[in-house]
């Protein structure tokens, strides 16, 4: 049963930092590798606090899923 209304508790541990996506924002935008709930840890893009403690609404992704993402953008004609 979905519990709206009331934030659900959950824990995170970023296991690595692999990049920061280039822009003038407060809040940069990283990809991470992260484990959510002690799970399997997936590819996480979103904006962060600059100390690291706050994050904004993103992504997760398994690493077959951020390799389908990789295909599309390497077959854009930027």
């Amino acid at each position: 049963m979905a519990n709206f209304g009331k934030s659900a508790e959950f824990r995170y541990e970023v296991i690595r930092t692999i990049g920061e996506i280039p822009g003038e924002r407060k809040w940069k935008i990283r990809l991470n590798l992260i484990s959510w709930n002690g799970g399997e840890p997936k590819y996480d893009i979103r904006p962060w606090s600059e100390d690291g403690n706050s994050m904004g609404k993103g992504i997760s992704m398994s690493k077959e899923e951020l390799l389908g993402l990789k295909k599309i953008l390497d077959s854009v004609d930027w």
